[in-house]
């Protein structure tokens, strides 16, 4: 199944993507978390990340979306974005509790921020029927790619 996911940049401008990727799963199935400051602490899934995994997400550009708008260390990726932060050094800059409250939902702690909600079904504009309650990624997808930012550091 393939769906539009539409990123909004800036006011006017929007990005489609056609993913490869069926949506991750259904809305009942997102784990609880709690916020706590700009993290959140715990795993989603209460088990570690696949690093591997991780890089090859953010890498790909039908699932992760992420060389969208960031650059990173990934010398085989042509035309990475500039929209964001870079993402070497990540694991220097954010914890992983800050960096899987960035992925999941970056709105609650940067309202005016244009990074997607990765672990968010409500409250979104546009979204695409085959998408609409789910989210873009499992939890174990984001727990993926946060131990795989975890490993680029300074």
């Amino acid at each position: 199944m393939t769906a539009r996911l539409c990123l909004a940049i800036t006011a006017g401008v929007c990005l489609s993507m056609t993913p490869l990727i069926a949506p991750a799963q259904p809305a009942t199935a997102l784990q609880p978390f709690q916020v706590v400051g700009d993290a959140i602490p715990e795993s989603l899934t209460r088990m570690p990340g696949d690093a591997v995994r991780g890089r090859a997400l953010v890498a790909n550009r039908q699932a992760g979306l992420c060389l969208l708008c960031h650059t990173g260390p990934f010398p085989e990726e042509r035309f990475q974005g500039n929209l964001a932060p870079d993402l070497a050094g990540a694991g220097s800059r954010w914890s992983a509790g800050q960096l899987r409250l960035r992925l999941a939902d970056a709105k609650r702690f940067n309202p005016q921020t244009i990074m997607p909600a990765y672990y968010r079904i409500d409250g979104l504009a546009r979204v695409a029927p085959a998408w609409q309650g789910k989210p873009v990624m499992s939890a174990q997808e984001l727990e993926d790619v946060v131990a795989f930012l975890q490993t680029l550091k300074n």
